[in-house]
């Protein structure tokens, strides 16, 4: 079994779903603390005259060191409208608006007051979108206390083996804070994956690479998408 293990992202980039495509089981790592800037709560978009801009979902004041499955999202629809609203300037470039924009609405229905299964939802539902398969749980589902004395990079390997996993995918970017030699002891092969650039003509627009899956689906036809995946799955 290929294991995959990242915290819950907000309509994460293509290299999250590259991940997702190359794994038999993914763990949606909800315990971790939530940190603000990053990508639990907001992505990025093109912006309608030039560069980039975010998509963000508000949340509710918590204390530092909160973890992610306890951070709560603001009530309300504006949030919701206006993300949609950002969104609006795809309509007469974007060859596939209508479709994705229909895709995001649905994303967004989704009722909870939690920011990761929000999250976890709109994985499920792209990953439908894409025909991909996604087996996934949550961490904090588990009853897999991590111990205290783990470092950064120990604790994938301590679920992999927990979970029987005979191989654990990781992006590039996190490769100095595995300890490869203990993986290979503990016979968990680890592979660090690092997507080739998916290029795609934005049409009015600058190119801008690793934007939100939203940008790569205004685009790109869903079966274009995962075709790219699979020629680099193995």
């Amino acid at each position: 079994m290929i294991l995959g293990i990242m915290q819950p992202y907000f309509f994460p980039y293509l290299g999250h779903f590259d991940l997702i495509n190359c794994t038999d089981k993914w763990v949606v790592f909800d315990t971790a603390q939530y940190i603000r800037h990053g990508w639990v709560n907001r992505n990025r978009i093109l912006h309608p005259t030039r560069g980039w801009q975010y998509i963000i979902v508000p949340l509710r004041k918590h204390s530092r060191g909160t973890a992610i499955k306890d951070v709560e999202i603001v009530d309300g629809q504006d949030w919701r409208r206006r993300i949609v609203g950002q969104l609006q300037h795809y309509r007469k470039k974007a060859p596939y608006f209508k479709e994705t924009i229909a895709f995001v609405q649905d994303c967004l229905e989704y009722e909870s007051d939690s920011i990761s299964r929000l999250d976890a939802h709109i994985l499920v539902k792209t990953c439908a979108r894409l025909n991909m398969r996604f087996d996934y749980t949550f961490f904090s589902g588990m009853n897999l206390g991590l111990p205290s004395t783990l470092g950064p990079g120990e604790w994938a390997l301590y679920v992999a083996e927990a979970m029987g996993a005979a191989e654990y995918v990781n992006p590039l970017g996190g490769a100095e804070l595995f300890d490869r030699h203990e993986f290979a002891k503990r016979d968990v092969a680890l592979t660090f994956r690092s997507l080739p650039l998916y290029e795609y003509e934005c049409k009015g627009y600058e190119f801008i690479p690793n934007l939100s899956i939203v940008d790569v689906l205004m685009w790109n036809r869903p079966e274009a998408i995962k075709a790219y995946l699979d020629l680099w799955r193995n």
